[in-house]
């Protein structure tokens, strides 16, 4: 494991085995850093934020509680994953919102998924397994998996493989020109399909 001289890691965070937290990043009480994972310069990672193992966070990213990552997850650099689905910084009666006035709501990223340089996820989304979301776009609704969102608001554009790179119809299979692997439409987006 590697953490910067100048990064900030709680003793009550969870750091697996060849994490590397870089300058100036945070990484809060109770968040849970996967194996392999890295948090990039200026990251923040939130009290009791799960990040599964080979995850990467790019610089001045802000990864908000209570929001779960899963194996292998991209953030770009300065993306957002809000937790506040009403924000306001005082109460109806002018009084200042202090922590118990308000239930924190997570953005859940699944598998594979990719959030590219500036996107901004709206709490609550779930972004689906090896989908992407690109960059600048801001995310207000559930992205299927392997989708390929783009815009504000974010709409699908597109389906992309677990390469990265858009997909190709050919008939009613999706096909990747890169790897030539092949998915069907499923319940939730697309699923691999053998060849």
């Amino acid at each position: 494991m590697h953490i910067a001289e100048s990064a900030t890691v709680s003793d009550r965070a969870t750091m697996g085995t060849g994490v590397k937290v870089w300058d100036l990043a945070q990484v809060r009480e109770e968040a849970i850093v996967g194996d392999n994972s890295i948090v990039g310069r200026g990251a923040y990672i939130g009290a009791g934020v799960k990040i599964g193992a080979n995850s990467k966070i790019q610089n001045d990213a802000l990864i908000y509680e209570p929001a779960v990552l899963g194996t292998g997850v991209f953030i770009g650099p300065a993306v957002v994953l809000t937790n506040d689905t009403y924000p306001r910084a005082i109460n109806p009666d002018g009084t200042q919102k202090s922590a118990a006035d308000w239930i924190p709501t997570g953005v859940i990223i699944d598998e594979g998924a990719a959030i590219g340089a500036r996107a901004v996820c709206v709490a609550p989304v779930h972004i689906g397994r090896w989908a992407t979301v690109a960059a600048g776009a801001v995310v207000i609704k559930d992205v299927l998996d392997f989708a390929l969102v783009a815009g504000v608001p974010a709409r699908q554009i597109g389906w992309v493989g677990k390469a990265g790179y858009p997909l190709t119809a050919v008939g009613d299979i999706w096909v990747c020109p890169q790897s030539d692997d092949h998915y069907e439409v499923a319940t939730n987006g697309l699923t691999e399909r053998a060849k």
